[in-house]
């Protein structure tokens, strides 16, 4: 068999459009010439089903007690991606879900019109095999091919020759192509899936429903965060995509629907790009009737601990740089002790006009800061979050900043909210729920005086909710969680694009 002539291609362009890359119109020739030879012999293009028995893992995992040069009579039939082609297609790697697996392609085993099956065969190509399992003399798992079966013929060749795709703009525009090329990338995006596996089965054990709610809000809601906005031509009418689920899963339990309810949901956010910021992301929300944020701190660690188990069996992982352990137990700081340890500067009796003077000595612009509970926060940010390495819940948030959350009954300043802290991360957000309509109508209208004063992220008025809780909230705890940041701690990912298979890209010139 003649070598593929893009065998040692490197096809792909740094800019990431494949298309354009010198050569490129000659592979893809040469792969349609010899598509139309499969046609020539009667080969059915494109067929719509194969029936596999095995993949790859399974193979190396029943059959790894062979010997070296052991045969079996065991037939199998497997199907995947060509990875490589040796020794003029006598040997092929073939790559599916699972991994990898040899497939040795010998004259005596195939008939005369398989054989020059196999001269037309290009890396990317799909292919199906039907054979018999043994372990080479130098000890490798194959399938010796009987028959095989042409399933889809690539007219572009893959990147690099497989060795992996190194461009990262590429890598984010054409994932298909990472995950073609690159076997940490398909893990990485296979772990996202066990995870919100694991996330679903973790609370339906404890008696949560799972829910869904709007993703098209009349009024945007549930969160501090500049929405998406759409129009609905039929109704006439301004939308808004959903930047939190909260107030229609409160709603839910109003109507009693279920004490204990959750949803793993689609959010948007219309606010910058960043390493741990994608536009589009996924949330956990969930609420419990009859508890408070102490609650939902202990459901907290309960979750990502067994989460970190079952991917690693073990409490403790690394990420970049820091060794963090999950182990039970996670340190519980209010914001106010955090803030002083670190700076020297007790906030908690100061006035808005004193915590401003004091915020600028530690070099923060409070220009653009309307209240207390915002410079408090902006110290914070600056001078705590960089600190916290190991799982920390801070807790007792500024009322300021809390608008759904209750006030706590030591201090009215702050409330009973706390957020889960993690490799500098905020990865948790939680409170003992508002249910108070009154308080809830007051900090609304707060919030709407915010906006006029220009907080473009103040949250807006929403009469329907406050309705809903004059007819009756019971007490309840409620848990937000960001699983794509999630995601990157447990993989050790760098970047929120690395863990999300179509991550928001700024359009490529035309």
């Amino acid at each position: 068999m003649s070598k593929n002539p893009d065998e040692h291609a490197s096809p792909t362009s740094s800019s990431g459009v494949i298309q354009k890359h010198t050569g490129q119109a000659e592979y893809r020739d040469i792969r349609i010439q010899k598509l139309n030879k499969l046609a020539e012999l009667g080969v059915p293009l494109y067929p719509a089903d194969f029936h596999k028995t095995h993949l790859a893992q399974a193979i190396h995992k029943s059959y790894g007690h062979l010997e070296k040069g052991q045969t079996t009579e065991d037939h199998v039939i497997v199907a995947g991606r060509v990875h490589s082609i040796r020794n003029s297609g006598m040997f092929i790697d073939l790559r599916d879900a699972s991994g990898n697996i040899q497939i040795f392609s010998h004259d005596n085993n195939l008939s005369g019109p398989q054989r020059e099956l196999l001269t037309l065969i290009d890396l990317g190509d799909i292919i199906g095999v039907n054979g018999v399992i043994r372990r080479t003399p130098r000890g490798e798992i194959t399938v010796d091919a009987r028959t095989i079966t042409f399933l889809t013929k690539a007219l572009l060749p893959p990147p690099e020759k497989f060795h992996g795709l190194a461009d990262i703009e590429t890598r984010y525009r054409q994932r298909y192509l990472d995950l073609i090329s690159n076997a940490e990338s398909r893990d990485r995006l296979q772990k996202r899936c066990t995870i919100i596996r694991n996330i679903r089965t973790f609370l339906q054990n404890r008696d949560f429903l799972e829910v869904e709610t709007p993703m098209l809000h009349s009024i945007p809601g549930g969160a501090a965060a500049k929405p998406f906005t759409t129009h609905h031509n039929a109704l006439d009418m301004e939308l808004f995509l959903r930047i939190a689920p909260e107030l229609y899963l409160k709603r839910l339990l109003v109507g009693g629907l279920s004490e204990r309810v959750f949803e793993i949901n689609r959010s948007f956010r219309n606010e910058g790009i960043s390493t741990r910021h994608n536009p589009e992301f996924t949330m956990l929300e969930a609420y419990q009737a009859y508890a408070n944020y102490h609650d939902m701190m202990d459901l907290t660690e309960d979750l990502i601990i067994a989460l970190v188990q079952d991917l690693h069996q073990t409490t403790t992982i690394v990420y970049g740089n820091h060794t963090i352990d999950f182990s039970k137990g996670w340190q519980r700081r209010s914001m106010l002790d955090l803030v002083n340890e670190h700076t020297g500067i007790d906030f908690s009796a100061l006035s808005f006009v004193d915590a401003c003077a004091n915020a600028h000595t530690l070099g923060i612009n409070t220009k653009g800061i309307h209240n207390w509970g915002e410079v408090v926060e902006s110290v914070f940010s600056e001078h705590v979050e960089e600190k916290l390495i190991q799982p920390t819940h801070v807790t007792e948030l500024p009322t300021d900043i809390s608008p759904l959350a209750k006030v706590s009954p030591h201090n009215p300043r702050v409330t009973e909210r706390f957020e889960t802290y993690c490799n500098t991360w905020e990865i948790a957000n939680a409170f003992s729920e508002l249910n108070n309509p009154l308080d809830q109508r007051k900090r609304f209208q707060e919030q709407v005086a915010a906006g006029k004063a220009g907080n473009d992220e103040a949250h807006k008025m929403d009469h329907d909710f406050v309705t809903a809780l004059e007819h009756g909230m019971p007490p309840a705890g409620g848990l937000g969680i960001g699983i794509d940041r999630l995601v990157m701690l447990l993989t050790n990912a760098p970047s929120i694009r690395d863990v999300i298979a179509f991550p928001t890209m700024r359009p490529l010139p035309s």
